[in-house]
């Protein structure tokens, strides 16, 4: 365990995340300053009376005065105040970081554009199923260093690229990429090898790697070697075998795909994933194929929220990058047309890697928000574009019949509209029992 007593700290950033920081310090005899670029961040309501709070921009002389800075995912290594202290020798990590240096359990470590959240839920219900003590946390749900406050014989954590860019004591027992896709290009300006670079950090000291045999970026960077377990489809290790629907481990059969709660397919290799890192930690196999058959996937997830009139409403509101939109639209058959809703901040991806998925006579787009026009662009003779999600909606509702399905899975970000994608997925469900 890190020595903290003595040490100038700064946390930057507030919310969840940066509460629990200041709490990790307290208790450990150390109180510190925290900064945050918004004039009213949230959580400044629960800041401990002796902690000294700074808003609405970065605290020069603070930052450079500290021994240790702390800094939020949100804030970028490369901002210039950051960028200064770092030069001046001033020690920068995150919480990730900080949880890394305490925790004693077993860490199952989990990264990728799209999937990881769903990957990370299976594998904590499959650790929560075999009757294991298990934290799940990090990018989703519990920030990490909340979980050292209970007893623990696994984590399973989500992590993000910007919470990798400040993490170096990792040394997780299974640690996955599940895939790598433009994302964040606003944060990456040297482009996807900048973002891979990031994400690959998870596999720094891990003893397992599980790897996607489809996508040769989510490789380590010295390539395949024997830490490597794979996954895929029609190939790999743990594999979806898509001509007879069921799961394969080393060619064994192990579940038959119409026993799973999730569909898609992108969600049966998600469970392939997360059988093979379960398995990598011990976790029961029986344990985790039960944990498949009843898992029925995360909200805001290709979640059917409505069906009447042989019409599906699905909600995918958490696709925010168009890998995730993508995954959405694979292998999808359907036996009308399929009316699909995009649109956001397309935080300045390329959009057309969409274009093969949106083929054919028996799919319409509906465009909408900031970058609806240039998403309307990728075929216009089918698509139409709309200022908000609602008239896109009501405008679809006149024209379905049986069959048809109605999507949900924006490839863009929502905060142009919306206070999340939760907002937004939200929004959707209430429109589609409206409209229905």
């Amino acid at each position: 365990m890190a020595e903290y007593e003595g040490k100038k700290v700064v946390i930057v950033g507030l919310g969840l995340t940066g509460l629990s920081c200041i709490d990790f310090f307290i208790t450990r005899g150390v109180t510190p300053r925290v900064m945050d670029t918004r004039i009213a961040p949230p959580g400044s309501d629960k800041l401990p009376d002796e902690v000294e709070c700074y808003t609405g921009s970065l605290n020069k002389q603070w930052l450079m005065d500290a021994d240790l800075i702390v800094a939020s995912p949100g804030i970028a290594l490369a901002t210039p105040e950051l960028q200064a202290a770092a030069d001046a020798g001033v020690e920068i990590v995150g919480d990730i970081e900080l949880f890394c240096c305490e925790a004693t359990a077993p860490i199952v470590a989990i990264t990728g554009s799209n999937g990881k959240s769903t990957v990370t839920t299976l594998v904590g219900e499959m650790a929560k199923e075999a009757g294991w003590l298990v934290g799940v946390g990090g990018n989703i749900g519990v920030p990490a260093l909340e979980l050292l406050k209970q007893p623990c014989q696994l984590y399973v954590l989500e992590l993000s690229s910007f919470q990798l860019e400040t993490t170096y004591s990792l040394k997780a027992a299974a640690a996955t990429v599940l895939n790598v896709t433009e994302d964040h290009m606003v944060r990456y300006p040297q482009g996807l090898s900048q973002y891979r670079a990031a994400k690959l950090r998870i596999y720094n000291q891990a003893k397992i790697c599980v790897v996607n045999e489809q996508d040769a970026l989510t490789l380590p960077e010295t390539g395949k070697d024997s830490r490597c377990i794979s996954f895929g489809v029609d190939s790999g290790d743990y594999q979806l075998d898509s001509e007879h629907q069921q799961l394969l481990v080393n060619q064994h059969l192990v579940l038959a795909m119409r026993e799973m709660q999730l569909a898609g397919q992108h969600n049966y290799t998600n469970g392939l994933a997360a059988l093979a890192l379960a398995d990598a930690v011990g976790i029961p196999r029986s344990a985790s194929l039960q944990a498949l058959r009843t898992c029925a996937g995360l909200e805001h997830r290709f979640q059917v929220i409505h069906m009447r009139n042989g019409v599906r409403w699905v909600n995918d509101s958490k696709a925010t990058n168009v890998g995730s939109t993508q995954a959405a639209l694979s292998g999808l058959k359907l036996a009308g047309t399929l009316y699909l809703l995009v649109g956001g901040d397309g935080k300045a991806a390329d959009f057309t890697p969409l274009k093969p998925y949106l083929s054919g006579n028996h799919i319409r787009l509906y465009c909408f928000g900031r970058d609806g026009r240039q998403l309307a662009q990728l075929r216009p003779e089918i698509s139409t574009l709309t200022e908000t999600m609602e008239q896109a909606m009501k405008e679809i509702a006149c024209k379905l019949v049986s069959g048809d399905m109605v999507l949900l899975s924006p490839a863009c970000a929502s905060f142009d509209q919306f206070n999340s994608f939760e907002h937004r997925g939200h929004e959707f469900a209430r429109l589609a029992e409206e409209l229905g």
